[in-house]
């Protein structure tokens, strides 16, 4: 269903969508949606998976990186950051804020969740996230999903998806 169809045009002051968009179809798409149900000067908030200017669709390191991307969140294509840009701006909307997460001098970067290094664990609750990522994490969980499936606590197919 369309979203001026379920809400009405200019319905709201602001909208946000976090790691949403990037799962529809088309930016242009779901960007116009958004921009139909927004009030005139209504603001759009979006954090949004997304290839940076840097990336090399000829490289196959990063294409190999964008597949795990594209295979850990079920997104069906990694689009560029400038497709985002063009996407919002064929729609209608001004880019008033913009900003490249990995582009922050932070310490520890925003995705060390992700990299199965507990030592950049922050909380009690970060050493199970980041472990989870680890090597043995990823033994762990493989094995417990094969035994899972197995005895039917989880549906036939599961563990494939983790191969």
């Amino acid at each position: 269903m369309k979203l001026v169809e379920q809400f009405g045009e200019q319905s709201f002051d602001a909208v946000y969508a976090i790691e949403a968009t990037v799962h529809a179809p088309t930016w242009e798409g779901v960007y116009g949606e958004i921009k139909k149900v927004l009030k005139p000067g209504g603001i759009f908030g979006v954090y949004e998976w997304c290839m940076t200017d840097t990336w090399d669709a000829t490289n196959p390191s990063h294409k190999e990186l964008a597949h795990k991307i594209e295979i850990g969140n079920g997104i069906p294509e990694m689009r560029s950051i400038n497709s985002a840009r063009e996407a919002l701006k064929k729609v209608g909307f001004e880019i008033i804020h913009e900003e490249d997460l990995a582009d922050r001098p932070d310490e520890i970067p925003w995705y060390y969740p992700l990299e199965g290094d507990i030592f950049k664990a922050q909380t009690a609750w970060d050493l199970l996230t980041c472990w989870r990522t680890s090597g043995s994490g990823k033994f762990v969980t493989h094995h417990a999903l094969w035994w899972m499936e197995k005895v039917g606590i989880v549906p036939s197919g599961t563990w494939e998806c983790f191969v």
